[in-house]
């Protein structure tokens, strides 16, 4: 069962071979830290810790590094706004991000670098690029990439250059040779952070920031790179090009894209102004229901939100849970993955991660448990393989009853077990009509009765 992922450099889905037996490099593009992170964000991240731990059941070694861009005109704008540093507002905004992730179940990446640690390699890089002809000061003291040097330039967005330059709008006085020449090296403006460099004191652009993060955490090329598709162009052939540029090696082997998040149908962006945040989220739905959200949608996909989305994935969740309700469950469950549920699940996930058909698994083992529930042994094994299945994906890890009676809403549990209490009392004295009253007045509060050998259980629905 060999992995096969879509390479967007190549628009065509591949066996996946690293570089090094057994580890993969990876990198994906983080955040810019300026504001609260919203659930574009979530999606993109999610989806990686999918890739990852996925990578990783397959029993690879994962260096994961995601970035931190922490000095960009947007930051600078916001701290001035503010009243505050840039070093206020990044370290501020970085501390939201790494408490939204945690809620949301992400793994840490193995490292974070962020881009004012990395100034030096940035100049070296521009050096080397200046030096191999690829780069070139303007009459304003900026350092651009001459393009126009690099002569595969568009191959991962598949664009064609001169159409993008004959569309392309440039100021009359810029200093670029070519309007697609794109900025390595700012010089300094009365107020922003600076670097001293050879060229004067500045700052770096956005682009060079991936490509020196990138090579110096996983070497001049790597396994897998990825984001967004709104990166594709020109943040990530603007990578290839100066990266491939500075050492003539190919930069980065597998370009994987995350689809983006839409609302009302327009994508979720701060610049828009149409986004949800993950902590505002999270207030309203636990975090296995946002990743159950994310998860039902390839990755590729763009993923459209709502609240009834969101409202199916609780439900479908509730689902599972109910299976494993009563279970025996293992929390050192040693998994034999040669067994017929785990190959089906990694068939499914070999095949470009795709989380929806590896959800039909679980959803064939919840039936199975609820087909044999004469069988304890049987369907407990089950319920341990459906409970590890669902660690990769950062769900089914609460305990069933505790998560079946959440919800969003106010639920008095106290009122609930007391009304369970008098119903059981109503139907021991045969008292149907009251015991049915109580059962349709829990109802209509979203409260579904279940009368179970072992006692009545209660879940909430709707």
């Amino acid at each position: 069962m060999s992995l096969a992922i879509y390479n967007t450099l190549t628009r065509t889905k591949e066996i996946f071979h690293s570089q090094q037996e057994q580890q993969v490099g990876l990198y994906v593009c983080g955040v810019t830290v300026y504001d609260y992170c919203h659930l574009g964000h979530a999606r993109a991240y999610v989806a990686f810790d999918l890739i990852v731990n996925h990578l990783r059941f397959l029993g690879y070694e994962v260096n994961y590094i995601r970035n931190i861009t922490d000095i960009d005109d947007k930051i600078i704008k916001r701290a001035n706004e503010a009243g505050k540093t840039v070093e206020e507002i990044t370290q501020e905004f970085t501390q939201a991000m790494h408490d939204d992730f945690a809620a949301l179940r992400l793994s840490p990446p193995t490292a974070e670098p962020r881009a004012t640690e990395h100034i030096d390699e940035i100049i070296a890089i521009i050096q080397t690029l200046m030096a191999n002809g690829y780069a070139y000061q303007g009459n304003n003291g900026d350092i651009f990439y001459d393009i126009s040097r690099f002569e595969s330039y568009g191959k991962l967005s598949n664009k064609n250059v001169a159409e993008l330059r004959s569309g392309a709008r440039v100021a009359i006085e810029s200093a670029k040779e070519d309007p697609l020449d794109f900025v390595l090296w700012k010089m300094s403006k009365p107020g922003e952070p600076s670097w001293p460099s050879p060229w004067g004191e500045g700052r770096p652009g956005w682009h060079i920031e991936c490509s020196a993060m990138s090579m110096k955490c996983l070497g001049h090329q790597f396994d897998i790179h990825g984001g967004g598709p709104d990166l594709i162009f020109p943040h990530h052939e603007n990578e290839i090009a100066q990266s491939e540029g500075a050492t003539g090696k190919q930069f980065a082997n597998t370009w994987i894209h995350v689809g983006i998040l839409e609302i009302d149908k327009v994508k979720m962006s701060k610049s828009l102004g149409n986004f949800l945040t993950i902590r505002d989220t999270l207030k309203k739905y636990p975090a296995e229901v946002i990743r159950y959200f994310m998860t039902a949608s390839h990755y590729r996909s763009p993923l459209h939100f709502s609240e009834q989305a969101l409202e199916n994935a609780h439900k479908a969740l509730q689902t599972l849970y109910l299976a494993l309700r009563d279970l025996p469950l293992q929390e050192n469950f040693i998994l034999n993955k040669e067994s017929f549920f785990v190959k089906k699940f990694c068939e499914k996930m070999n095949d470009d991660f795709n989380t929806p058909e590896a959800l039909t698994v679980f959803f064939d083992i919840a039936h199975e448990i609820n087909k044999h529930r004469d069988k304890p042994e049987y369907i407990a094994e089950l319920g341990n393989i459906l409970r590890y299945l669902g660690k990769q994906f950062k769900i089914l890890q609460e305990e069933p009853n505790a998560f079946l009676q959440g919800s969003p809403r106010q639920i008095d549990s106290e009122e609930v077990e007391a009304l369970i209490v008098l119903r059981e009392k109503a139907r021991i004295e045969k008292n149907w009509g009251e015991s049915d009253r109580i059962r349709d007045s829990l109802r209509q509060k979203g409260i579904e009765l279940e009368d179970t050998p072992s006692g009545t259980k209660w879940r909430v629905v709707g």
